[in-house]
């Protein structure tokens, strides 16, 4: 017996259904000639006739309506197999995001946004907050941070740096007014920036966003530490990039995700789709 080639089986339903060696040539986009002699090497293939050959046309024998239910079980099996390694290349499924505020609006929705358009059927959360998300309670599945995770079962790296510097009201000035966060310890580092610079004996405006101190100072109310990343688009006037002491002004952002998520497709997607826009604006992220 031949080897049994499982793409004449294709061949075998177009004749069965179009019941001509022309019909079923026109279906397969071959000629008549190449449909009867790749019928012919199926039948030696299976040991049985097929089909009774007629002037009329091609009719199937017991044999061939016996196999037709297998044959049209192997097409769908073939259809399924195409429709399912169709799908291998998207990325399906929720991931959450913790990330800082500086990052969320100029940084991560534009990374997302490309992203989600070729994978239609992920879903990703953006949550921020001044206080450090749980990784290890799975309150997200990868987060960007500011502060280098110590503990817990983490994969962990260095993928930026965060500028910051002392900005004031476009066109220049320097208010009296501080513009600051509310005393919280998640925020201590910026808050002891400020008080270089004098905020501790200043009048005060606190904002527990960083969007409101940009506008804030926007509108004259006062100077604030605050990222380049933010303060440049809004047309602050830089004041100091470094603190009074000649020390620089900047943060590292880790990327954290927890090692039981690292070989996840879905999270590793959004972490390389993240891990990338940061790379591209490293400069921009970290200069004045």
């Amino acid at each position: 017996m031949e080897r049994l080639n499982w793409d004449d089986t294709r061949v075998f339903l177009a004749l069965a259904r179009a019941g001509t060696l022309s019909g079923a040539a026109q279906v397969l986009g071959g000629g008549a000639a190449t449909v009867s002699r790749r019928i012919d090497r199926l039948e030696r293939a299976l040991g049985v006739p097929l089909f009774l050959r007629h002037q009329s046309g091609y009719r199937l024998t017991d044999q061939g309506e016996a196999l037709l239910p297998r044959a049209e079980a192997a097409e769908q099996a073939m259809q399924g197999l195409q429709a399912e390694a169709g799908t291998q290349d998207e990325v399906t499924g929720l991931v959450r995001l913790a990330s800082f505020e500086s990052l969320v609006a100029p940084v991560i929705v534009p990374a997302l946004v490309p992203l989600l358009a070729r994978h239609p059927r992920l879903d990703v959360e953006i949550l921020f907050n001044t206080a450090t998300v749980n990784l290890h309670r799975r309150d997200a599945d990868l987060a960007l941070r500011m502060v280098r995770p110590e503990q817990g079962h983490l994969v962990v790296r260095q993928v930026g740096m965060l500028g910051i510097g002392l900005y004031g009201p476009p066109g220049g000035g320097r208010p009296e007014r501080f513009v600051t966060w509310p005393e919280q310890e998640a925020v201590q580092m910026q808050l002891d920036w400020a008080r270089a610079f004098g905020a501790g004996r200043a009048p005060r405006l606190a904002v527990n966003t960083l969007a409101g101190q940009v506008e804030a100072v926007a509108r004259g109310a006062g100077v604030a530490v605050l990222p380049h990343l933010l303060a440049r688009p809004a047309g602050l006037t830089l004041l100091a990039a470094r603190l009074p002491d000649g020390a620089a002004m900047a943060r590292p952002i880790y990327l954290a995700i927890h090692a039981d998520l690292a070989a996840s497709r879905r999270v590793r997607t959004v972490a390389d789709a993240l891990v990338a826009a940061i790379g591209e604006r490293r400069a921009e992220l970290a200069e004045p």
